[in-house]
């Protein structure tokens, strides 16, 4: 099978803020799994792209979910027209043929589909197919990336130690107010005052996290807001479509939101 299709055409913008990519790329020559941990939209998966377009691999990316099953991983038989047939999940595809795959958010997964990746982060390197009764050796280009917000850890959805333990990590935050600008700037395709102002807002709309917040306005967030702004919407109008109304449907924090807003917009 050809892993064209999950080959990264062009180089994904990101802007490094530290030394993670010299660590991501001596994490990847050895071969050892990775974890990424930040908060939402701070830039995880965009960094995930960038260095798998650097290292010239295919990305196999899968967005976890309380649903997911261990099958949804690594397989299951299906029915076509010329009977059952095994079919490779997206982690038996990325083990099979050398590329990076990408576990996004997977405390989201549950615990029972999260062991399934055990046996791939240690000296081992395996990955069991139970269903098949066989056991596929990774290829020697592949590597395990899982990602995960540690803001929203609790006693359900939290990575145990066990897992935890198997990984080298990467912390990964909201970067300074210069370089978020520069990156609302080169992603939204607006003007740097606009940018350090949406900027502003987002850092204070950040202040109230854990006070009536679980999360401020993400970089992400940010770069929507200066595209509707760039798209011809005013920008207190995009401010509270691209920042206000997704955070929040508490009153007193929306007005909280559109005081910063208006303050920083003066």
């Amino acid at each position: 099978m050809t892993m064209d299709a999950y080959r990264i055409g062009s180089e994904p913008y990101y802007r490094s803020v530290g030394d993670e990519e010299t660590v991501f790329a001596a994490a990847y020559g050895a071969r050892m799994p990775v974890m990424l941990k930040g908060p939402t939209g701070c830039g995880k998966t965009r960094f995930v792209e960038h260095m798998a377009w650097k290292l010239g691999r295919p990305l196999v990316t899968v967005a976890c979910h309380e649903d997911m099953t261990a099958a949804d991983l690594v397989g299951r038989f299906l029915l076509d027209p010329s009977g059952t047939v095994w079919h490779d999940g997206p982690l038996t595809l990325a083990v099979r043929h050398g590329a990076i795959c990408y576990l996004d958010e997977i405390v989201e997964a549950r615990q029972d589909t999260i062991v399934v990746i055990h046996p791939l982060t240690d000296q081992r390197r395996i990955l069991p197919l139970e269903k098949l009764g066989t056991v596929v050796a990774a290829h020697p280009d592949f590597q395990l990336v899982i990602s995960y917000n540690p803001g929203y850890q609790s006693v359900v959805k939290d990575l145990k130690e066990s897992t935890r333990q198997r990984f080298a990590a990467i912390d990964f935050n909201y970067p300074d107010a210069l370089i978020e600008a520069e990156i609302v700037v080169r992603e939204a395709g607006i003007g740097a005052p606009i940018a350090e102002r949406l900027v502003e807002i987002g850092r204070r709309s950040r202040n109230l996290s854990g006070h009536g917040l679980d999360e401020g306005a993400s970089t992400r967030m940010l770069i929507h807001t200066a595209r509707l702004v760039a798209g011809g919407v005013p920008i207190e109008r995009a401010c509270h479509a691209g920042l206000i109304a997704p955070i929040t449907d508490d009153p007193d924090m929306r007005q909280a939101l559109r005081a910063a807003v208006a303050a920083c917009l003066q």
